[in-house]
């Protein structure tokens, strides 16, 4: 019997000239849990998608149990035994939990949904997942609609599975559950590869990491041998501190005091209930909360993108004036000469011009304040140019169409231009969502030199442990309530999970 689920021999991609994978060569045992690591763009996800059928290789050989085969669509992914389970679910939300893992099987045109409902909790039962069946995909949870993308592979037949960062948006007892189902699995003779960027669970949950660094294989070490250090060091190279910065709030002054904000979501929901909290200037107040609790509504309200009714007042840190933003549209908030910067959680579709280029997009924040009918282009040009070198985008150029870089590339941009606006209130949602570590400990930074300097920063985050590392205080929202706020210091980790799915007192 072959000892290895997966080998890769020679693994190449390319797209034009770009190479995604070059000369990857790796293994998966069976009944182990492999981390797949490696900083954006290192080609994990690329990897992966030609394991799952959705790329071709262009070049080497793939082995499933010892056996060479040729995987060209997710159909013979299927046969053979693969599933993939990506970050962005693919269900249909009108649908059952049980009707979504049948979607799509070859069988009968007429189906038993009874003894189908029957074989799938059976499923359920034996690795000890939790999900009604009979439930549509609308009304479950994140942590839930994942769970269906597990069982649906596991009922197809799944012996192989691989999970793209499938903690990214749970709960710490959520992510806890999750990985005591991966146990059982691997005891019961699944191989699983998981792509995480969070150290912590990499040496909580595999047995062997393998490590990417731009495009080409660097190594696999067992994890019982690895540290954080270690594996960072493999990742980019180089020696650097996962120590995140936290400095002491100074001359800490009231900037921010929301009272009893409620707003609608697109489809006339209530997303945010009587909301009420304060933020103070020289201090990181952090937001955490399972998706879809609130986050959005809340920095929107503020930026005065979202309607909403309650108070949003802006104190001027140092002159002390007051103005309402409850109403305002973000001309009228500017006019008003509010100083504050927002880096949305949809970085194209509200922050940036996808189809400009660097300077282009630096213009777009400071048009109104030139008085010439030409636009002057040297200082966008000379931020971009700034922008580039400290945050490390790559682009070929900085007139080149941003939409054709990658997440990460587009993110820097737009945190870059936010933070250079020298504001009084920076508002940012998931600002390091995608980025590479080395990247992600530079906007950290980023954000405590703006806190040095006096600003009041707002950060929305999904990593709770950055959370706690980061800010000085955190507000915890759940289904639009606030149900806590905690200091970011004395906090722990459970006491932060319990807040995000039960609603309690909120502390200011």
């Amino acid at each position: 019997m072959a000892e290895y689920a997966i080998e890769l021999r020679g693994i190449s991609k390319y797209f034009g000239k770009v190479a995604a994978n070059e000369d990857i060569s790796l293994t998966l045992k069976k009944g182990e849990i492999l981390a797949l690591l490696g900083e954006n763009g290192s080609g994990k996800t690329t990897l992966m998608n030609m394991l799952s059928g959705i790329y071709f290789p262009d070049k080497g050989q793939i082995f499933i149990d010892g056996r060479e085969v040729v995987i060209r669509s997710p159909k013979d992914a299927y046969a053979l035994g693969i599933g993939m389970i990506h970050q962005h679910f693919k269900l249909i939300e009108v649908f059952t939990a049980a009707e979504n893992i049948i979607l799509g099987m070859d069988g009968r045109s007429m189906i038993d949904m009874k003894a189908v409902t029957k074989d799938v909790q059976a499923l359920i039962d034996r690795y000890g997942f939790h999900l009604d069946l009979n439930r549509k995909v609308y009304d479950m949870s994140v942590s839930e609609k994942q769970t269906v993308e597990i069982v649906k592979m596991l009922y197809r037949g799944a012996g192989i599975l691989i999970l793209d960062e499938p903690t990214a948006v749970l709960t710490p007892q959520e992510t806890d559950h999750l990985f005591s189902v991966l146990r059982k699995m691997k005891a019961d003779g699944k191989s699983i590869i998981i792509i995480t960027h969070k150290l912590h669970e990499v040496l909580d949950i595999s047995d062997r990491v393998s490590i990417l660094r731009k495009g080409r294989y660097i190594g696999t070490v067992d994890t019982k041998d690895a540290t954080g250090q270690s594996l960072t060091e493999m990742m980019v190279g180089e020696k650097m501190s996962l120590d995140i910065e936290r400095p002491e709030p100074e001359n800490r002054k009231l900037c921010l005091e929301v009272r009893n904000l409620t707003c609608l979501d697109e489809y006339g929901i209530t997303a945010l209930d009587r909301v009420s909290f304060t933020a103070y200037s020289g201090e990181i107040l952090g937001i955490a909360g399972i998706a879809g609790s609130g986050q959005k509504q809340l920095l929107e309200a503020i930026a005065g993108l979202q309607a909403g009714t309650g108070s949003i007042l802006f104190t001027d840190p140092e002159t002390g004036r007051k103005e309402e933003l409850m109403g305002r549209d973000p001309l009228s908030i500017k006019r008003m000469g509010v100083s504050l910067a927002f880096v949305p959680e949809d970085r194209l579709g509200m922050g940036l011009d996808g189809n400009m280029g660097m300077p282009g997009n630096m213009m777009i924040r400071t048009y109104r304040n030139g008085k010439a009918p030409l636009l002057e282009q040297k200082g966008p040009r000379d931020l971009s140019l700034r922008i580039k070198a400290d945050l490390g985008v790559v682009t070929p150029d900085i007139n080149y169409p941003i939409r054709r870089l990658s997440g990460g590339n587009i993110q820097k941009i737009l945190v870059g231009r936010e933070i250079a606006s020298a504001p009084k209130l920076l508002m940012t949602a998931y600002a390091v969502r995608g980025l590479d570590i080395n990247t992600s400990y530079a906007i950290y930074h980023l954000l405590n030199e703006q806190k040095k300097k006096g600003v009041a920063v707002i950060y929305v985050g999904e990593d709770l442990d950055v959370l706690m590392e980061l800010c000085d205080r955190i507000l915890v929202l759940c289904d639009g309530k606030v149900s806590g706020i905690v200091d970011g210091r004395t906090a722990a980790k459970d006491q932060i999970g319990r807040l995000m799915t039960t609603v309690g007192e909120a502390a200011s």
